[in-house]
């Protein structure tokens, strides 16, 4: 059962990732030309923070596992690379508690950078355990 996790933890960040990605990007453009979707309350820093919440465990767990069957620690260190960039991004609209274009922009550079190299290290890791190899734990 647990070897049938892992690829499927990949998944689910890389959804995460380019949900959060999606989001951060498209979303102001959406409430442009749908101002009904203001009332869901999507824009709110919270949304931001229970997404990285759910990132986190999902991206560490399924990157652990990959690192461990596949030796492959370039991938562990990109998907810490990613999260760093999505925590930063988070934070930095907390410490700073600005709601200034230049908060805003660098904000959402963080997220869209974090996001893709999380998605690109799970999008390895879950190839390599498509790949038939002779040490390889994977399902």
């Amino acid at each position: 059962m647990i070897k049938n996790l892992q690829p499927l933890t990949d998944k689910t960040a890389i959804g995460l990732s380019l949900l959060c990605t999606a989001h951060c990007l498209a979303l102001p453009l959406a409430i442009v030309l749908l101002p009904s979707l203001a009332a869901l309350y999507l824009a709110d820093e919270a949304f931001h923070l229970w997404m990285v919440i759910a990132v986190i465990p999902t991206s560490m767990y399924a990157l652990t596992m990959g690192c461990r069957q596949h030796k492959r620690y370039q991938l562990l260190v990109l998907g810490v690379v990613g999260l760093t960039c999505l925590i930063s991004a988070v934070a930095l609209e907390k410490i700073l508690l600005g709601d200034t274009i230049d908060i805003e922009l660098a904000e959402k550079i963080l997220t869209s950078i974090g996001s893709c190299v999380i998605a690109y290290g799970h999008y390895k890791n879950y190839q390599l355990c498509q790949q038939p190899q002779k040490n390889c734990e994977c399902s």
